[in-house]
């Protein structure tokens, strides 16, 4: 049976981007292999824009809230302590990268570490030191850190957040089915995902539930 693949557009400072990622995560889990997601780099910050205002960044964090409180949300909590703001998206897609270059299983653990370490404990995740210590967290070799430096890398997020915006992402989360054009924007329900997934097995496509 051949999975269906759909490719993520996201960003790691998005709190759309936390729900959307815990509800995608649940529908690759339930599918028992049936559905995988593929992630891709989009930029909301692409470059370095250090001294932000640390009380206005405190106060637009109240926005969180909203996303908060809808069903199978992420883990939010309203700015606290004096670290941050972030300066720009780069830091933490460079070191998801870096993980991903170690293996699915070494994304799957950074991935959520990220968004959570930002979202639920208010750490700054462009700082190079929390992304250490974050990337210890996840179980992945302190040795490995060092790949996050990689140009290489570095030029992949650059292509991904280009690819996003030529496929006609305007915002984050979005989603589409690999090999298909048309683009869902926005952090859909949960059912909305299932229903489509359901929608491809009509069309043709064998996709189980557990």
């Amino acid at each position: 049976m051949q999975p269906v693949r759909f490719v993520v557009y996201s960003d790691y400072l998005c709190p759309w981007c936390y729900n959307a990622a815990v509800r995608l995560e649940i529908l690759e889990r339930e599918s028992d292999g049936a559905v995988e997601l593929s992630w891709r780099s989009y930029l909301l910050r692409p470059r370095p824009s250090p001294g932000r205002d640390l009380e206005k960044f405190r106060a637009y964090t109240r926005s969180w809230l909203r996303p908060a409180a809808e069903p199978d949300s992420g883990e939010f909590r309203v700015w606290q302590g004096d670290a941050g703001p972030p300066s720009h998206s780069v830091p933490p897609h460079r070191v998801a990268k870096a993980a991903a270059s170690l293996g699915d299983e070494a994304f799957r653990r950074i991935h959520p570490r990220l968004l959570h370490a930002y979202f639920a404990e208010n750490r700054d995740i462009s700082d190079r030191a929390t992304l250490r210590s974050v990337w210890s967290e996840a179980g992945l070799p302190d040795s490995e850190f060092a790949r996050s430096e990689d140009p290489l890398l570095l030029e992949q997020v650059v292509r991904e957040h280009r690819e996003s915006l030529d496929s006609g992402v305007t915002g984050v989360p979005a989603v589409r089915l690999e090999g298909n054009d048309a683009v869902i924007v926005g952090a859909q329900p949960l059912e909305l995902y299932r229903r489509w997934v359901d929608r491809l097995r009509a069309d043709g496509l064998e996709v189980s539930r557990a």
